[in-house]
């Protein structure tokens, strides 16, 4: 999944309730549109959103051509994407006007509703910075584990076809798949795996918030740093916490954001654990070498340019025009050609969205307090 699956986000601000313009079981629904249409069509810088197209490329090159794209039959097949890949090829990445054209010559824009309702919610998730150590020493007490030898995560599309993008994991007990010990009984040490641990971090909220996120770079105290993606989640369904903070009325649905969670378990120490653990998901984490953070797709982000989608209406991979009302006061809509390559336990509904900030400061400022409507766009081959 986000980041993974990723791919898991709200993600970040994984705080804030299902839009109100959508439920997440209503079905998606594709209305056929032209590029004249899109708002801010033409003034995108196209060459910026090329790196990522080209990692779906590269993936899609190593599938039969035969296969299916995904839940969606307007998507097409991988052969269709191939095509598309090798035509673009040809194309100097860096002349957005000429792959303005190519993008109008060989996409056929598809506006996305949820049963008719074209508005829902977009959220922000980024690259978690840590400081942590290899050894349990000094203020390095908080673990995050690696993968356990005993999780069975199972796709479901792969048994059913009206299962596509859903996804269950557990323990396999006398032959059955038995459910997986929670959050709260793996960071308590309750659990047959506890000495598994990839690396330890000097703070609690900083371990819980990159589980959010789904990946992160851990800092050493030498100056050397871990890369870590996401490598597996126990099988319970995320909650966001900043849900049960306005269900106690400790925060509102106007002022709940990342950093006012964050505040909040800073200034309740004392309930911060009980708050974390109402989230029951607890994900694994594996170095990542190279290039990072892992999309769910298997792809690694392109910062601003990757969206992480509900992978049981959307495809991997596909091109996404998005229309976004500013994520931050002061920085203006955003209208751009994203890349659907993430998911996430939060991101549910045909529209809906989480755009990836990238990693830094900034990055955590864009992310940590987005929570925006808007509308997207699929770009689907013309075939």
């Amino acid at each position: 999944m986000r980041i993974l699956l990723l791919s898991l986000m709200i993600m970040l601000s994984a705080c804030a309730e299902t839009s109100k313009h959508e439920t997440t079981d209503a079905p998606l629904v594709l209305k056929s549109a032209e590029f004249s249409t899109l708002p801010g069509w033409g003034r995108d810088n196209l060459a910026e959103a090329m790196p990522a197209l080209q990692k779906t490329c590269t993936r899609v090159a190593k599938k039969d051509a035969s296969t299916a794209i995904g839940v969606l039959p307007e998507a097409g097949t991988a052969g269709d994407w191939q095509r598309l890949c090798l035509a673009l090829s040809g194309i100097n990445t860096q002349d957005s006007a000429a792959l303005k054209q190519f993008i109008e010559k060989n996409f056929i824009p598809y506006q996305v509703s949820a049963a008719g309702d074209f508005e829902g919610l977009f959220t922000g998730y980024y690259e978690a910075a840590l400081k942590g150590s290899l050894t349990k020493h000094g203020p390095y007490r908080y673990p995050l584990h690696a993968r356990p030898d005993d999780l069975v995560m199972v796709d479901l599309g792969e048994f059913r076809d009206e299962l596509k993008g859903q996804r269950i994991a557990g323990r396999v007990v006398d032959g059955n798949l038995k459910p997986y010990e929670d959050r709260a009984q793996i960071v308590s040490g309750q659990w047959p795996h506890n000495d598994k641990v990839l690396v330890w971090v000097d703070n609690a909220v900083d371990a819980f918030f990159v589980q959010i996120q789904g990946s992160g770079v851990v800092q050493f105290d030498d100056g050397s740093v871990l890369r870590i993606g996401y490598a597996g989640q126990n099988g319970h369904i995320y909650y966001a916490i900043g849900r049960e903070l306005i269900k106690r009325g400790e925060l509102t649905k106007d002022n709940v954001s990342m950093q006012a969670i964050r505040a909040w378990l800073a200034a309740h120490p004392d309930q911060a654990d009980e708050i974390m653990n109402t989230n029951r998901s607890y994900v694994f984490f594996t170095e990542i070498a190279g290039e990072g953070p892992q999309g769910g797709e298997g792809v690694a982000l392109t910062a601003g340019r990757s969206l992480a989608i509900d992978r049981s209406k959307i495809p991997y991979g596909i091109p996404v025009w998005v229309d976004i009302n500013e994520p931050v006061p002061g920085t203006g809509d955003l209208q751009r050609l994203m890349m659907a390559q993430d998911t996430g336990g939060a991101i549910k509904g045909a529209v809906r969205g989480d755009v990836f900030w990238g990693f830094g400061e900034r990055a955590e400022a864009m992310a940590g307090p987005m929570k925006s409507q808007g509308r997207y766009w699929l770009l689907l081959p013309r075939r």
